[in-house]
């Protein structure tokens, strides 16, 4: 099955930033698996537990949120690490059109996607989580949704009514995932994969494997961790299936005769660890910083940069690159 088109390979510049975020998900959520796979409405109570964590999720009147559900999730704290990473305040509420949100995540622009989004919203705000899960450097048990609240801005247009801006509000639990910076950039292919099955493995591996030679696990232990309910020799089927169609971005995966699946980095250089980029806000500080110590700008950028590269692809790359920069240039001498 080939991936979904590139709907909108020229983004829309009149909005704001659109082409300058950076999608990220939050490694919680990348862990456990919150979201139904199924493409119906999914009615299951679910109870999870692994080691020392518990999670149980307890559906709202139309169904468990799914793994496309999860793209709202996506865009909120893509939007909210790309303004903290510009050292703007950020907060749990989220305001944005519904349109910029639809181009975003590789969604069409009808009228049935807006109704879509609507019956998403309310999954994320009715289902309940029971959880110990740990983020932020915090464990508590307790009964949260992924979303607080939520509201919809409708507008008419050519005789029809549709959602126009939508306002949202995170859920704790969420908001100490990116204020912990527990994110990590995951790649815009993952809106073109077609299964929720690809999607969540793709998630797997993303966290687990990162940028390591390879990263394994028992194919049951994978079901579990996936959140599939398929009866396994169905689910060995269906990885069979992923793995020959091989379209998950990043990585590679491959299924051995003793049942382990092993995902590896395709081009663990040029591909899981992104080119370095500083944004020009940060470049015309970090000027100002070495014309009052007599440094050479673009020396000091050079260095850095070599050094970051460097650490990055030893799997530590800068959590904040601008701030990372800036701290840099501070530290070092006054030459005049």
């Amino acid at each position: 099955m080939p991936l979904l088109p590139d709907r909108h390979p020229q983004k829309d510049f009149f909005i704001l930033d659109i082409s300058d975020v950076v999608p990220k998900d939050d490694m919680a959520s990348m862990e456990h698996p919150l979201f139904s796979l199924a493409t119906k409405p999914d009615m299951r109570h679910l109870e999870y537990r692994g080691g020392d964590n518990r999670l149980k999720i307890v559906p709202s009147g139309v169904g468990l949120p799914t793994i496309f559900d999860k793209d709202i999730l996506i865009f909120c704290v893509s939007q909210l690490m790309h303004r903290k990473n510009r050292g703007e305040k950020i907060g749990k509420r989220v305001r944005f059109s519904a349109r910029e949100l639809l181009v975003t995540t590789n969604r069409k622009t009808g009228g049935i996607e807006y109704q879509r989004l609507e019956q998403a919203f309310q999954r994320l705000i009715g289902t309940t989580f029971q959880t110990d899960i740990q983020t932020g450097n915090k464990r508590e048990t307790r009964f949260f949704s992924l979303l607080e609240s939520g509201s919809g801005f409708v507008m008419k247009e050519e005789g029809t009514w549709r959602l126009d801006y939508c306002e949202v509000i995170l859920s704790d639990w969420v908001m100490r995932a990116i204020e912990g910076d527990e994110v990590v950039t995951i790649s815009n292919d993952y809106f073109r994969l077609r299964r929720p099955l690809e999607r969540r493995l793709y998630e797997i591996g993303r966290k687990h494997c990162g940028s390591q030679p390879k990263w394994q696990i028992g194919l049951a232990k994978l079901q579990e961790k996936t959140g599939s309910n398929a009866p396994l020799k169905k689910f060995r089927l269906n990885i069979r299936q992923i793995i020959e169609d091989d379209h998950t971005p990043f990585y590679r995966m491959e299924l051995t005769a003793d049942d382990l699946v092993v995902f590896r980095p395709r081009s663990p250089q040029r591909e899981l660890l992104p080119e370095i980029r500083l944004p020009e806000w940060v470049e015309e500080k970090a000027r100002i910083i070495a014309r009052e110590k007599g440094r050479d700008y673009y020396v000091l950028r050079s260095d850095w940069l070599s050094f970051a590269k460097s650490e990055t692809a030893r799997g530590n790359p800068p959590k904040n690159t601008g701030a990372a920069f800036l701290a840099y240039c501070k530290k070092q001498e006054t030459l005049r």
